[in-house]
This record gives C-alpha cells, structure tokens and sequence, in this order.
C-alpha cells in the first residue's frame, strides 16, 4: 500500500488537520492513534475519500482521492456504528448496494452477500435485520458488506467504539482473520494490544497534527513526550 499526504489541512468550525505530510510505502496495516479530537477520523475519511481536504494533495495506491472517482471503488469503509438499513436483513444490506452500485443481477449479488456474510462467520443471521442481532454481529456484517465490494484497502474508524469488552474481542478476531485475503487496512482504534498485534505501521496524532510515526514498536519506546503521555492513559 502506498499512502502519501502533501500539505493536507481540513476545516470545519476550525482547523482540525494541520499541514499534515506522510510518504508510507509497503505497509499493509496502518494504524491511527490519538485521544478523541486529535483528527484520526477526520483523516481516515480523507484517505478513504468521504470527504475533500480544504487544502492539500492525497494519494493511495497512486490514485489521486480527491480528483480520480474510480478511486472509491478500490475502497471499502466501515464505520463506528454498523450504519446498515434498519429494516433490511443483513444480506439485502449487502446485495442492495451491490445491485444499485456495481450492477450485479440480485441472484449474483445475493450469492456475494452470501459468501461474505459466512465469511464472517454470519450464516446463521443472514435473514435477520440488525435490531434482531448483537452489536457485534451487526458490525460484522457491516465489515462483510465493504468486503463484498471487493476493494484493495478497507477502511476501518473506531470498528469497535460502541461494543462492549467481549463483543469487540469478537470483532477485532473477525478483523485479524481478513488478512489472509491480501487486503491492505488503515484502521483508527484505542485497541492498543489489536495495534501491536495488527498494524506494522502507526501514526500517532495530536491537535490535528501527526507527531509520531513508525512501526507498532514506537508504542514501547515512546520519543515524544505526547505519545509517553498518551500511552500512560491507555494502559
């Protein structure tokens, strides 16, 4: 996976990405740290392109996200909540946007939402709307959706922010098993153990701005003062 920020700023209400610049090359989990507000998933919807930085260039894969439209459908996202349709099962959360986006036939977009929804280990609620499953059933099946799509790079912002202890441990296995299948992930999370077992790249960000980066073993030996202080908190 290639990944490179130049100059990168957003704003909303104020600045919240500061001039950011990263060059990341052949890594193929990468992991954004921070306290909330640091602008991790601000940044994570740029590189997936859900949104347009202010200011700045990005690149992945030697697309360019902001200006190329056939980048998104090399992209997969999962969001914090599982953001399905409530009143579909899990499979036609799936199959619909396979049929009203990339054009598949129902019975061949059926087929996919099936193959990934057991993929998932999902076979048994696939007829189920999600109010009628667990939280963590329902994320999953939000992971088994961004893979239906078959994209290079998955996407992942804070996958397990509303789930409980034994649910997100459910989740982040599900997540570590997809790596058999050659996908590249940038991934928010405050699962440090998950980064150190997951990631072999971390930025860490502060105020909207990147202040550490490089493998998962940064996490134990901090250099910065910021990132020593983030660490005594998550521990």
């Amino acid at each position: 996976m290639k990944i490179e920020l130049k100059n990168v700023s957003h704003t909303y209400d104020v600045e919240v990405l500061h001039q950011l610049n990263l060059v990341l090359e052949k890594y193929n989990a990468v992991a954004l740290l921070g306290v909330s507000g640091s602008g991790k998933s601000t940044l994570i919807r740029l590189m997936a392109g859900l949104e347009k930085p202010t200011s700045g260039e990005i690149f992945v894969n030697d697309y360019d996200v902001i200006h190329d439209e056939d980048y998104k459908k090399h992209v997969g996202f999962v969001f914090q909540s599982h953001n399905l349709f409530p009143h579909l099962t899990l499979k036609r959360n799936i199959s619909l946007i396979l049929e009203k986006t990339r054009g598949f036939s129902l019975e061949q977009a059926n087929q996919i939402a099936e193959d990934n929804l057991k993929l998932l280990k999902l076979d048994d609620q696939m007829d189920k709307i999600p109010k009628n499953v667990s939280g963590g059933q329902a994320q999953r099946a939000s992971i088994a959706r961004a893979l239906s799509l078959n994209p290079d790079i998955i996407f992942l912002d804070e996958p397990t922010a509303s789930l409980d202890p034994i649910l997100t441990d459910e989740v982040l296995k599900a997540i570590e098993e997809l790596r058999e299948l050659g996908k590249d992930f940038v991934l928010v999370t405050h699962v440090i153990s998950f980064v150190k077992d997951f990631a072999n790249y971390v930025v860490f960000m502060e105020n909207g701005h990147i202040i550490e980066q490089g493998t998962p073993k940064i996490l134990d030996a901090p250099k910065t003062n910021e990132l020593k202080a983030f660490m005594k908190k998550v521990r």
